[in-house]
This record gives C-alpha cells, sequence and structure tokens, in this order.
C-alpha cells in the first residue's frame, strides 16, 4: 500500500538518492551470488533455491515496501508514477508443484493504476510452464481518508493475455473495497473473466481480514517495525467445474524497509488441496 495515504497498514518514508542506493546494493548482491558457495548457499541449481535467494537479495535493495492481503494485488493504492512489485512462491504439497508469481503495479496518477500478474510454474518440468498475463486497469471511484482510518472502492476491467498459442485470451471486470479503522482492516475483491474460443469462463474472489498485532499504537513520529495477522476466505471458480472454495492464514513481518509474508492455503472441497506461501514486496 502507497504511504500517502493514511492506510491501516502504511505509514510515510522519505529517502534520499535511493537510485544511486540500488545501483549499489544490487552490484553487491549479484557479486554475493557469484561466490555463493561462501556467502550465499541457497544459490543453489534448482529454480526454487534461486528464486528465493533472488527474493531475500531484493530486499536489500527497497528501502520501502508496504503490507496488504496475501491473496490479491489488486487493494494497493498507488500514488502517480509509483512502482510496487511482489514476487511470491506458492509450494502446493499434494501436486507437488511450485509457482513463481510475478506482479507489478504503477500508478498513472492518484486514483488510476495499471496492475500485471504472470505466473511461471517452477517444477515439475514441461511444456507450458509459463502463464498467462493478466492486465487490469483500475479506477477508484470513492475513497476517503482521515487520522483514524479510509475507505476506498475500485473498479477493474482489462484482458487475459495468452503466452502460449493453443490458449484463447479473456476479458476481465470486477471491483475492490478497502476499510481500514484502528488496527484493522478489510479488502474485499471479486473478478470475472469472459473467456473467448474454446477458452471457459473463470471467476475469483478474496475476503481479507488483516489485524495489527504489535505495536498497539504507531509512534506519532518515524516507522516501527510492524507484526500483522492475516485471515482471508478465498473462491475460485471455472466454468464446468465447481467453485473452490479456500481459506487462508498467514503472517506480515512489516519493517520500514520490507515486508516478508507467509501463510497457509487449505481448500475447503473439491481436492482439499494445502499450499504455503511465501512473498516478498516493495515500492520504486
Amino acid at each position: 500500500m502507497k504511504n500517502n495515504n493514511s492506510d491501516g497498514i502504511t505509514s510515510r518514508l522519505f529517502f534520499v538518492n535511493h537510485l544511486n542506493h540500488h545501483a549499489l546494493t544490487w552490484k553487491l548482491f549479484s557479486s554475493l551470488a557469484r561466490v555463493s558457495s561462501v556467502t550465499l548457499p541457497c544459490w543453489g541449481k534448482r529454480r526454487v533455491q534461486r528464486v528465493l535467494c533472488v527474493m531475500v537479495g531484493f530486499n536489500l535493495l527497497i528501502p520501502q515496501v508496504n503490507a496488504m492481503g496475501l491473496r490479491s494485488f489488486v487493494a494497493l493504492p498507488v500514488e502517480k508514477e509509483g512502482t510496487v512489485v511482489r514476487f511470491q512462491l506458492e509450494r502446493a504439497r499434494d501436486a507437488d508443484t511450485d509457482t513463481f508469481i510475478s506482479n507489478a503495479a504503477y500508478g498513472l496518477n492518484a486514483k488510476q493504476t495499471v496492475l500485471l500478474g504472470m505466473p511461471y510454474r517452477l517444477s515439475p518440468a514441461g511444456n507450458n510452464r509459463q502463464g498467462d498475463v493478466s492486465l487490469l486497469f483500475r479506477q477508484m471511484v470513492q475513497q476517503h481518508d482521515s487520522h483514524s482510518g479510509t475507505r476506498r472502492l475500485g473498479l477493474l476491467a482489462g484482458v487475459v493475455a495468452p503466452t502460449e498459442s493453443d490458449r484463447d485470451a479473456a476479458v476481465q471486470a470486477g471491483f475492490v473495497y478497502t476499510r481500514f479503522k484502528d488496527r484493522h482492516e478489510l479488502d474485499i475483491d471479486a473478478l470475472y473473466q469472459l473467456g473467448t474460443g474454446k477458452r471457459n469462463d473463470s471467476g475469483r474472489y478474496d475476503l481479507s481480514w488483516q489485524y495489527r498485532l504489535t505495536p498497539a499504537e504507531r509512534p506519532d513520529w518515524g516507522i516501527a517495525s510492524e507484526l500483522n495477522s492475516v485471515l482471508e476466505f478465498n473462491g475460485r471458480w471455472q466454468e464446468g467445474n465447481i467453485a473452490t472454495q479456500q481459506v487462508t492464514a498467514g503472517l506480515q513481518w512489516v519493517h520500514a524497509r520490507w515486508v516478508l509474508e507467509g501463510g497457509m492455503v487449505k481448500d475447503l472441497n473439491n481436492a482439499n488441496e494445502l499450499s504455503y506461501l511465501l512473498s516478498t514486496r516493495f515500492h520504486f
């Protein structure tokens, strides 16, 4: 979440000459990666190991990131010309698959944001590992900020662009609503994807409740680390199948320079799959 709002899980951090800092730190991280046998043992041959190492390294680069829901990216407010990036690793235990999901958001202005999402299957190996690209435009139609909280309503519209020639595109539309007060934040979003050609229609919803465990009160000045609990109810549906209902529980560690978060996702019906999430987010 961007810090120009009085969000429940956001606060303003000003920094100077950050681009030079980014370039210098990236050179340092790249050098460390080349000597990983000494300093970065996580830089192994497996794709998952390399992805985890890069996620940790980026936390060293970025002076500012913010917390939000675990399963959705559309609730994040972004100021004009601001950019937010998230890397997420998802491990499905029973299916024995690892998926790396990249998300990015760019603020055209205070009310208009472009959102991108792209999954990539790390394992198992095989064809069609690159997922389709989701492109969304968000228009904030209602926003009220106060010292103690905020309310926001945004409309979503965009497309799903296939990355393989044997897939068809989809158009998508939905909404996102955020309500924050004191130590509580509630994010609700829903999205419907209308398939073209042979692509089936699909839909999803996410209801995320975030609660700041510590500190009980934010300081009047400066930035304090925060620990947030997250509880979500999620739904995923595809035409011809029964909707999958899920519950997600996790924690977010919000630092002045970065956010590290993780959780578990449990299917309540259908395959009863159990998945694990680990993600990191930051602002440019």
